[in-house]
């Protein structure tokens, strides 16, 4: 059985990324829960910040300035929970991906091996690769190497997992608690700031509500009808659920799938928008774009059965519950 931790008001949280998409909603979960929070993200001149408005927080730094903010706090930190990524699929510059998935993470998690701290870090679906291995966190040596990521994103998130789960299999020093969260895909509010890589959920909202056409991409493999392609989508907020539970549960270790272990298809998706908004969407397909039809997901399931046995019994919105109240969340919000 998982043992119970009840964080207090006077433990510190470092949230990485907390600015961001996954990262802001967890921030508001810790601040409503009265506990200290710290943020490093990167700003920049647009309206990120309005994401953690409402949140009450003791620090907020740049990323550049973590390294020192947590040697002179080292005794303070209860956990870091690592949500900073570069998330873009389509980028081509591999080293930015390897100095801020790989090497920041890795950073992040020897900091915590030395310094006694939990770590929960974001990893991915997309290390599963077009799914040919399935969709189970297996954390073995075996299991992993058998995963083949089809982008530089998903093998970067693939790298750190391969090295904690090693560490912690051959015995090496590991963080008290640690993590690594495989989400699938992920929908809800605080997506804007994202542009293209906005989930499509968070992109097609605005148009169907406009009355304008939805643009989906065409099927090019034959299993799968034009929006047939399956996804498990997953609401922000059950993502953040499976945090705040690791967060009480702090002899939960491991690589842990976070999703509703329910695929849709994208039509389902853009019907769920449309019941949502009042509308029936007009869906327009166009070709993938060549350089990315051997890079792209037809189908993906989390399998979390993990998950479950570990103890996390929180029932998972389905799709149109889902929706529904993201939709709302931000039409209350606007």
């Amino acid at each position: 059985m998982p043992t119970t931790h009840t964080l207090s008001g006077d433990d510190l949280i470092v949230v990485t990324g907390g600015a961001g998409f996954i990262g802001s909603h967890i921030v508001g979960y810790l601040s409503n829960a009265g506990l200290r929070v710290v943020v490093s993200d990167l700003f920049r001149s647009g309206g990120k910040w309005r994401n953690i408005a409402a949140a009450r927080l003791y620090d907020i730094l740049r990323p550049d300035m973590l390294s020192d903010w947590l040697n002179r706090n080292s005794g303070k930190v209860a956990a870091i929970v690592h949500m900073a990524a570069i998330s873009s699929t389509t980028e081509t510059d591999v080293d930015r991906f390897v100095a801020n998935n790989v090497r920041l993470t890795l950073d992040l998690w020897e900091w915590c091996v030395i310094n006694g701290t939990r770590f929960i870090y974001a990893s991915s679906a997309a290390t599963y690769g077009a799914g040919s291995a399935g969709f189970i966190d297996d954390q073995s040596p075996a299991a992993l190497a058998a995963l083949r990521p089809l982008n530089a994103y998903g093998w970067s998130k693939h790298v750190v997992d391969r090295r904690v789960a090693e560490d912690a299999i051959a015995g090496r020093p590991t963080p008290p608690q640690w993590a690594g969260l495989k989400f699938f895909n992920v929908y809800g509010p605080n997506e804007a700031h994202k542009g293209d890589m906005q989930s499509v959920a968070g992109k097609i909202y605005p148009v169907i509500a406009a009355g304008e056409p939805v643009t989906l991409f065409k099927s090019h493999n034959s299993d799968y009808p034009d929006g047939g392609q399956l996804r498990d989508f997953v609401y922000v907020k059950d993502c953040v659920a499976a945090v705040g539970w690791l967060l009480q549960n702090s002899n939960i270790t491991g690589l842990f799938n976070v999703g509703t272990g329910v695929a849709r298809s994208f039509l389902d998706l853009v019907n769920a928008v449309g019941t949502a908004v009042g509308r029936s969407a007009n869906i327009r397909f166009v070709d993938t774009p060549a350089q990315l039809r051997d890079k792209y997901q037809y189908f993906t399931q989390a399998d979390i059965t993990k998950l479950r046995s570990a103890g996390f019994d929180q029932p998972f919105h389905n799709l149109e519950d889902g929706i529904r109240d993201f939709i709302e969340s931000v039409q209350d919000a606007g």
